[in-house]
């Protein structure tokens, strides 16, 4: 680049490099924006969010999906302005908990919530998120569980340095909201006085229901079409929209939506192979992609995907999302009794990671991974 700089001076004189060297001393390669001592707005406008930060591969600005190990197997984190859809295991035990992770951890990084439910109101789903684990407590409690065996003082030591080697230095006091993924103890509620001082809205199904009898004709369920009015007026308003920026800081807007695609939704393709609506959960998808690409936003969903009979609409959905992830539960099944799995509770299935701003995408050799939930947290194992 230097070279560029100095043919095109040359070929405008040496008049001017003489005046540009003479006048105050300065040389005319004077980089470009503000000093050493001031603000340069658009250089630190990504990072200058809390709780996010920008990808090392292509740029694209991450979030914490609430639980460091699966961020890990994404490439980073959840991109801002992309779709993570969940496949829920067959009894919907541990689907739930990523869910609450990805909500608690925006709970801690002060961004902006929408949860919608058709079968929980939002206000009890956030009562039962997990708490975090303070900064000095979260490496005391991974002490509990390895010094519980009785081995030689050598041997602990060891043991503690191979199981932190890939885990992020803790520093003691509270937790911090500028950090990037915090850990979370699953047998404890996140303190009452977090959630009263977070920012978030609720879409409760029923209650939309119940306030407007009138259904007007539409591709699209009553239901998918109230919960894209209330994202889309809530992403306008606020000014999580790109095209209409945020006056005050800039903050980030997490949408979580449960068990969509379920009959509670008024969706029927849980429950007939040839339904009536099987467009209307990809033309929902399609249209939350559009508001999402343009927003300061990031969504998280959970499917009950084992329940869809007709194959063709599961692949349209996932061609639809930006990121998908399985999770197969080993109760009931003859894995639950495998040896080989002896260790773990099921497995998560790393089914797409999307390419954004790239050709390629940090796909892992290994896409299927083991997980367990312990007494307190739900840890992915390779």
């Amino acid at each position: 680049m230097a070279a560029v700089e100095t043919c095109g001076i040359g070929a405008g004189g040496t008049g001017f490099m003489a005046a540009a060297t003479s006048k105050n001393n300065v040389t005319g390669f004077q980089r470009k924006g503000p000093r050493a001592g001031g603000t340069d707005s658009s250089g630190s406008r990504l990072v200058s969010i809390a709780g996010t930060r920008p990808s090392v591969r292509n740029g694209q600005l991450l979030v914490s999906t609430g639980l460091p190990a699966l961020d890990q197997l994404l490439g980073g984190g959840l991109a801002v302005g992309t779709v993570l859809l969940i496949e829920e295991d067959k009894y919907n035990i541990y689907s739930p908990l990523l869910f609450k992770y990805f909500l608690a951890e925006g709970i801690i990084s002060r961004h902006t919530l929408l949860v919608a439910s058709a079968k929980e109101d939002p206000a009890d789903i956030l009562q039962e998120l997990p708490a975090p684990f303070l900064d000095d407590n979260c490496k005391k409690e991974f002490d509990e569980d390895t010094c519980n065996h009785k081995t030689p003082e050598p041997n602990i030591e060891m043991k503690i340095a191979w199981r932190y080697q890939l885990l992020p230095k803790m520093e003691a006091g509270p937790v911090s909201s500028s950090r990037f993924g915090h850990y979370y103890d699953v047998s404890k509620r996140i303190p009452q006085e977090l959630l009263e001082a977070s920012k978030w809205h609720g879409f409760f199904l029923p209650e939309k229901l119940s306030l407007s009898l009138k259904v007007e004709h539409c591709s699209l369920t009553h239901g998918y079409l109230k919960l894209l009015n209330f994202i889309q007026s809530i992403i306008y308003e606020e000014g999580f929209d790109g095209s209409n920026p945020q006056k005050k800081q800039k903050n980030i807007l997490r949408i979580g939506i449960q068990n969509l695609g379920s009959p509670l939704w008024g969706d029927d393709i849980c429950c007939t192979e040839n339904c009536n609506n099987s467009h209307s959960l990809t033309k929902f998808l399609y249209v939350l992609r559009g508001l999402l690409r343009t927003s300061l936003s990031a969504c998280v969903i959970t499917v009950p995907s084992h329940l869809i009979q007709n194959k063709a609409v599961i692949a349209r959905v996932t061609n639809l999302s930006d990121t998908v992830v399985g999770l197969e539960s080993f109760i009931g099944s003859e894995k639950e009794t495998n040896p080989l799995y002896k260790d773990y509770h099921g497995l998560i299935h790393i089914r797409q990671i999307p390419r954004l701003n790239n050709l390629t995408c940090d796909v892992s050799d290994v896409k299927d991974l083991g997980f367990k939930l312990k007494r307190k947290q739900f840890t992915i194992e390779h």
